[in-house]
């Protein structure tokens, strides 16, 4: 089967280009790329009539839909193995493909823990019999995230993790995470940082401020996080390992990499819709779903985000979906897991960046599937001739109201229920298989 992508408008910041074109697919595989005038240069060719009148070609016609490298999300909890009555693989990856991702990585706090050959197996088994995107394990920084004994690295690497974390549990032991970043570096693997500092959040639940004195929940300061993110920096720049600080939430923090990255440091960072979109107001009503960790922040941290966002400071918008059952959600607020779900609604939450003018929609793409690709070392977020053929074509304009009844995900866990949106994923193609959203 062979497929052309028609009158598209091509955004591939890797490439430097954005304008109107044509792909053919063929095989799984970018057979050629005919770009036009506008943006790119040079004519574009129309499709010849062999191809027209082949009863093999499928044809899409994109004209007025954007078309860029599939999206990559590098910060997943597939729940599988051990908790698959909150998501399993199969769900999983059906809500990265409705959510336009062609890829994802799936963080290792599962039960058992992936932090040996033997899960990461699994995970890969089961994603190539039941997955409908790629999957890349992250492996665990320390044996069953006990924060003491580092896991056999060289074979999480070995049979194919692309990163290791202990996500979810921050690594509290400086000498440990100091001797991981060493391992890690031997194996050029980026570490994906969860920085908080427990006892320093003290099991608050939420922003420590005046919201969390109004409504009599425990605190979670904002210290706790930047501690975290000041002492992993100085260890990549002691060390000079890849870190990668997950999901960003506070001004300090964004300060504190974008000093980092002024000095040369090997560190790169991600942020997740939630933390752009809303504050803290958001739990305001005791909503369970708006409880994650780390917590949502003041307007202040929000506009800090936003501009680390823009001016490059944070490389990568990434989700951090984190499934729950609804059982455990429909609880007093004290009782209720954190994370919130996100594959489904991070792109058309993140398009209101450009329509409200912080980012142009390259960037965008650029931290969607670029930066992560290069952050991983894989050979994703282009459109090159040859490369397999993981494409997501969104519709810019159209509008939707977000309808968690709908998701894909086994989790319903999300405080934009309800959000109207403009922009989503309308096709996802991954390995040349064409997949049509419905809103």
């Amino acid at each position: 089967m062979k497929i052309l992508i028609k009158n598209g408008h091509i955004i591939d910041p890797s490439q430097g280009i954005d304008g109107i074109g044509d792909i053919l697919i063929e095989g799984g595989k970018i057979k050629e790329i005919n770009r036009g005038r506008e943006g790119v240069g040079g004519r574009r060719r129309t499709p010849n009539s062999e191809l027209s009148n082949n009863s093999e070609l499928r044809t899409i016609d994109a004209k007025g839909l954007i078309v860029t490298p599939g999206l990559i999300d590098m910060h997943v909890h597939l729940r599988e193995p051990g908790f698959e009555y909150k998501e399993t693989i199969k769900s999983g990856t059906e809500a990265a493909v409705r959510g336009g991702f062609t890829s994802i990585c799936c963080m290792p706090n599962t039960e058992p823990v992936n932090d040996n050959g033997a899960v990461t197996e699994f995970i890969l088994r089961k994603a190539a019999e039941e997955g409908m995107v790629t999957v890349y394990p992250v492996g665990a920084i320390t044996k069953g995230l006990n924060g003491e004994t580092l896991s056999e690295i060289g074979e999480l690497k070995s049979t194919g993790c692309v990163a290791i974390s202990d996500d979810g549990k921050p690594v509290a032991n400086s000498l440990v995470i100091r001797r991981a970043m060493e391992y890690a570096k031997t194996f050029d693997m980026p570490i994906i940082s969860h920085c908080e500092d427990l006892n320093l959040s003290e099991d608050g639940m939420v922003n420590e401020g005046l919201v969390s004195l109004e409504l009599g929940l425990r605190g979670r300061t904002v210290v706790s996080e930047e501690i975290i993110v000041h002492r992993d920096i100085a260890l990549s720049e002691y060390t000079g390992a890849r870190v990668h600080i997950a999901h960003v939430t506070t001004a300090g923090g964004v300060r504190i990499i974008k000093d980092a990255k002024s000095r040369g440091i090997n560190v790169t960072a991600e942020t997740c819709p939630q933390y752009f979109t809303l504050t803290e107001d958001a739990i305001r009503d005791y909503d369970t779903n708006a409880k994650m960790n780390p917590p949502l922040r003041t307007a202040k941290d929000v506009e800090a985000i936003k501009e680390g966002v823009r001016d490059g400071t944070i490389d990568v918008i990434a989700t951090d979906h984190a499934p729950h059952a609804q059982f455990e959600k429909e609880v007093e607020f004290d009782y209720a897991p954190f994370g919130i779900v996100g594959l489904e609604t991070a792109l058309s939450l993140s398009m209101r960046l450009v329509k409200d003018g912080w980012i142009t929609l390259s960037r965008l793409i650029e931290m969607l599937s670029c930066n992560p690709a290069k952050i991983l070392g894989i050979e994703k977020g282009g459109i090159k001739v040859g490369s397999i053929a993981d494409i997501t074509i969104i519709d810019p304009e159209r509008e939707i109201t977000i309808d968690s009844s709908k998701f894909k995900s086994k989790g319903r866990n999300t405080p934009f229920n309800g959000f109207k949106v403009a922009g989503i994923p309308v096709i996802t193609i991954c390995k040349g298989k064409v997949y049509s959203s419905e809103w």
